[in-house]
């Protein structure tokens, strides 16, 4: 039994009196402080993690004056507070141990789009990627690219003044903000635009905070500049935060925007934004060129830079062998392809844009003639593509290079801190060479991309932080960096802002810093924006890159071996790709339902992470509390589970919220497929669980869900009874009380009978080893699963009429319980049970060799996934997915067997399971070919969740979740594509959910398929 795990409390009192004061004014939003919400806050994509004194969500303007104003008052100005948008930064640009505020929840509406003016108003909570969705109907878009655009909000874009690929043509945020309206500390506003000198007159002329820092600014810029010419760097990627630079309009007048751009938060809180549309260009195109080495590839950016292309973008080694792992390579591999006797080891993107197809195709030819006229040793060759969805899976590749440079194996890991310096691009591949003879030197493994057009690299060395003698390199690599961009005329800031690396401003900014404090003072003269980041308004010290606690001080307090064993929990590195705004994507659909970052991947990852170091400093292994858990009968420790459940001591159990969150997951498993650093969180959810109720009693639809295959074949007899108690207003309330809201009804076809009729032979090892080499080429054993074979007789019916249509002899595997019940509810002694004796039978089968092929996705994954996991060192059956085997066969199919004209003519769409699209996907595409061969369309649905995901729709506390889930993306598939289309679904919990929302049945393709090609 794991022992009460007191989580870290608040360390100082004053905010929970903040907190109340904020209550009792007309704030709206919510306040969170629980150790769950600020262990998940604690950290960002940056190696620091420092815990916050709570998290503030206003829902508007209006609260955000209010804390303001609360702030201060006498006996609140010593509280610090940070704003936050996606989370995601790099430097630790919104880590604080003091309160954090995020826009993210509530202030996220886009106000108005002006598509004649081509501007839109948005709050500052807004993600990039949702703004862009609404602005694709007028031909618009916001141009700042960003590898994490469907995460980033607008906020966070302006207060780190982003930018990425393209920059040399669209430039960086605050190239694009019109306007700003903020909150200063004293809780006034401050709406920020170009202003002429005339009108800068005026608004220096109030007597209060904006019209004292209107002089302010005049004045110093003024004074200073010639020094801020001087100190500037003539980059693309110009130094930005407090940017003095680009203050002064041409009339005189000042524009405060480049100023707050870039700020990260440490003048004003913004609230909204006005920002500068562009058309979306009508044509594009990507050239895909090969290299045999990465300095090759940067020496040949300038080269087409030069070819004046819309952007260019260099890939090294190391990103583009984690690229072939992941999901997205399946979709961009022919573009890349392996040569015979030639390494590619490089790679440039360029890209091409056109207002017409006549003129993109003679960009095209200019650049493909300029290739072949000017040949360099170590290119070997490119590839083009005008198609609009392979160019943004090649840039979605790019994009999740970051992410994937942390999809390593070992201790070390890419981190970043080091990871976006500038320079002159035509010192870019001198200053690269010596960057990398730099952590050469250090004896590290490193991976590097960059946007090369604009003369800015990503690197990230791998370092195991939780290594002392590894994390002093930090400082060591970091000093040595700053030397060598100021070596070649560049910045250490080039794009992900400057956070923690703030203590380099001075050396920057040389005489002109004190200039910038006496701006911080003018905006936060109590120092309580983002205290310590890019200026303190007197002689406060800025933040030292090795003085916040590293995330890897944490880390080694676990074991190394109790850390490997969580499912990549503990190397989270807080990308954030999880965070999707996408309601298409698959990942994560209970952040998505819920808005609430603990009911994410990497929410869950940080809670369980700090989970484990709770318990290692306790000294428990939980590896071996759940093996000595498994030794003990099933009753052992009942009475203390009673008395830990009910006893008020155990009331601040840190364990019960990780459970919160865990329970909120679907076990979907999109994190497994799409999250670039590969964390599972159904895996460790399952491991988690296990060990939390061997402390606390299990909810009474645990054991009854878990034990539902086992049950299945007794309650099955029952026939209608079962149906008739289960619709009956006391089974209702009956299946209330243990938690659920349904079951599904059993089917009242009789499979015994049916089989009968239509002579299928169960599948016998003797009858099969005994089958010629032609009979068993035509055969092949299908494996059943519970809710199929109860619950959706007909479809286990109509594959059998299908197969036997299609020339095939098919066997039917006696029904075995799968277990999938079983490990998503952490019952893995059980599990680990039931995977054994369902392996060794179907091995049986197997091994006459003749394939096995299962119906439901999730449960046939299982075997491939769960199985593996829970029998590392035995032999686990290979259950095909039935587009995977049914695609390996179509030459042995019949060429007449033809769909009727009529329903070929007609369109179809399949909308895949989660499970299956993110962990077999490949075997998607096997669906589009399969129908093809038939001569019939059928298109694959871009789809998030549908919220059912097992028995979780079915789950009384869910309920809510689930249909919310099935809302954002779902629903309008089915109500707008199902007039027009006909839709399937291969999950049978998909299937179920669309019954109870739509009233209404959806096939699955083989019963479409079935019914396509009869004659």
């Amino acid at each position: 039994m794991i022992p009460f795990l007191q989580a870290d409390v608040l360390a100082k009192p004053e905010p929970l009196d903040f907190y109340d004061a904020l209550r009792l004014s007309s704030f709206g939003g919510d306040i969170e402080f629980s150790a769950a919400t600020t262990t998940v806050y604690a950290t960002d994509n940056s190696v620091y993690q420092v815990r916050p004194q709570g998290v503030i969500y206003p829902r508007g303007f209006e609260d955000l004056q209010q804390i303001a104003q609360l702030l201060q008052r006498q006996e609140f100005r010593h509280l610090k507070m940070a704003m936050r948008g996606g989370g995601t930064g790099t430097n630790g640009q919104s880590l604080t141990d003091g309160i954090v505020v995020d826009t993210s929840r509530y202030m996220n509406r886009i106000l108005s789009i002006d598509p004649k003016k081509r501007i839109a108003r948005v709050q500052s909570g807004v993600v990039k990627d949702q703004l862009n969705k609404a602005l694709k109907p007028y031909g618009l878009f916001f141009a700042p690219e960003l590898s994490t655009s469907n995460r980033a909000t607008i906020g966070g874009m302006i207060n780190t003044d982003a930018c990425g690929q393209g920059s040399c043509l669209y430039g960086k945020t605050s190239n694009h903000v019109l306007g700003l309206r903020a909150v200063l500390m004293d809780g006034s506003e401050l709406n920020t635009r170009p202003v002429s000198k005339t009108e800068l007159q005026e608004l220096q002329k109030p007597d209060n905070r904006s019209g004292a820092i209107y002089r302010l600014i005049d004045e110093i810029e003024h004074d200073n500049r010639d020094l801020i010419d001087k100190t500037f760097p003539k980059l693309n990627r110009f130094l930005t935060g407090y940017d003095l630079a680009h203050l002064r309009e041409d009339d005189g007048g000042l524009n405060l925007n480049s100023l707050l751009c870039g700020a990260e938060g440490t003048l004003a809180l913004i609230a909204e934004a006005d920002l500068n549309l562009l058309p979306i260009p009508r044509f594009a195109a990507l050239i895909n060129i090969r290299y045999d080495d990465f300095n090759t590839a940067l020496r040949d950016a300038r080269f087409l830079t030069g070819l004046q292309v819309a952007s260019v973008e260099t890939v090294d080694a190391k990103v583009l062998s984690l690229a072939r792992g992941d999901i997205i390579w399946n979709r961009i591999a022919d573009y890349f392809p392996s040569e015979e006797g030639k390494r590619t080891d490089g790679i440039n993107i360029a890209e091409v844009l056109a207002d017409s197809a006549e003129e993109l195709a003679e960009k095209i030819r200019f650049v493909s003639q300029s290739l072949a006229a000017s040949p360099q040793n170590g290119r070997h060759g490119f590839t083009t593509t005008e198609k609009p969805d392979d160019i943004e899976a090649i840039w979605t590749m790019r994009k999740r290079a970051v992410g994937l440079l942390g999809n390593v194996e070992g201790a070390r890991r890419p981190v970043a801190f080091v990871e976006d310096t500038a320079v002159p691009p035509e010192n870019l591949a001198d200053y690269i060479l010596e960057f990398r003879a730099l952590l050469d030197g250090e004896g590290l493994d490193y991976g590097m991309f960059g946007h090369v057009d604009a003369g800015v690299l990503h690197v990230r060395p791998a370092l195991d932080l939780s290594d002392p003698a590894q994390e002093v390199m930090i400082r060591r690599i970091s000093d040595a960096v700053v030397a060598l961009t100021l070596k070649y005329g560049g910045v250490l800031w080039g794009e992900h802002g400057k956070g923690v690396r703030s203590e380099y401003v001075p050396e920057f900014f040389g005489p002109l810093y004190p200039q910038l404090q006496r701006i911080k003072a003018a905006f936060d003269p109590y120092n309580q924006l983002n205290a310590g980041k890019i200026a303190t308004p007197d002689d406060q010290p800025l933040t030292k890159i090795d003085e916040l606690a590293f995330r890897g001080q944490k880390d080694r307090i676990i074991p190394a071996d109790v850390r490997n064993a969580y499912d990549n929990a503990p190397y989270c590195n807080g990308n954030g790709a999880c965070f999707d705004f996408n309601t298409d994507s698959a990942m994560c659909p209970s952040f998505k339902g819920s808005g609430d970052r603990r009911y994410s991947p990497k929410g869950r990852a940080s809670l369980i992470r700090e989970w484990l170091r709770l318990l290692s400093e306790k000294g428990i292994d939980p590896r071996r509390s759940a093996q000595a858990l498994r030794d003990k009968p099933l009753w052992s420790g009942l009475f203390s589970r009673i008395s830990n459940s009910f006893g008020s001591k155990n009331r601040d159990d840190f364990s019960h919220q990780v459970r919160d969150a865990m329970d909120t997951c679907l076990a979907c498993k999109a994190c497994a497929g799409q999250c670039p650093v590969k964390v599972n969180v159904p895996a460790f959810r399952s491991k988690f669980l296990e060990l939390y109720y061997s402390r606390y009693l299990r909810p009474l639809k645990d054991p009854l869900i878990a034990s539902i295959e086992h049950m299945m074949p007794l309650v099955a007899k029952t026939g209608s009874l079962y149906n008739g108690v289960m619709g009956s207003g006391l089974g209702r309330w009956g299946m209330k009380q243990v938690g659920l809201t349904a079951l599904p009804s059993l089917s009242d076809v009789s499979l015994t009978k049916e089989l009968r009729a239509r002579n299928i032979q169960m599948a016998d090892a003797n009858v099969l080893n005994n089958l010629s080499a032609e009979q068993k080429a035509k055969a092949v054993i299908l494996v059943q699963d519970s809710f199929t074979s109860f619950f959706d007789t007909q479809l286990l019916l109509d594959v059998l009429d299908l197969l036997k249509a299609l020339g095939f002899t098919p066997y039917l595997a006696e029904l075995k319980p799968n277990g999938k019940a079983q490990h998503v509810h952490g019952y893995l002694k059980s599990f680990t049970r039931t995977a054994r004796n369902t392996s060794l039978y179907l091995n049986t089968l197997a091994q006459s060799g003749v394939p096995l092929v299962g119906l439901d996705p999730s449960m046939t994954l299982t075997y491939r996934s769960e199985y593996r996991s829970a029998l590392p060192n035995e032999t686990v059956p290979d259950v095909k997915l039935p587009q995977e085997w049914l695609a390996q066969h179509l030459g042995q199919i019949a060429s007449h067997i033809q769909p009727s004209t009529e329903r070929a003519a007609q369109n179809y769409m399949l909308l895949p399971h989660c499970t299956e699209k993110t962990n077999a996907t490949p075997t998607i595409a096997a669906w589009v070919a399969i129908f093809k061969h038939f001569g019939i369309n059928m298109v694959i649905g871009e789809s998030g969740c549908c919220g059912m995901a097992g028995t979780f729709g079915h789950e009384l506390r869910n309920r809510a979740l689930s249909e919310n889930i099935y809302d954002l993306s779902w629903r309008q598939k089915m109500q707008t594509h199902g007039r027009e289309q006909i839709v399937m679904a291969t999950g049978f919990s998909c299937r179920s959910q669309v019954e109870i929302m739509e009233k209404t049945q959806i096939q699955h393709p083989l019963q479409v398929l079935k019914q396509l090609i009869a004659s």
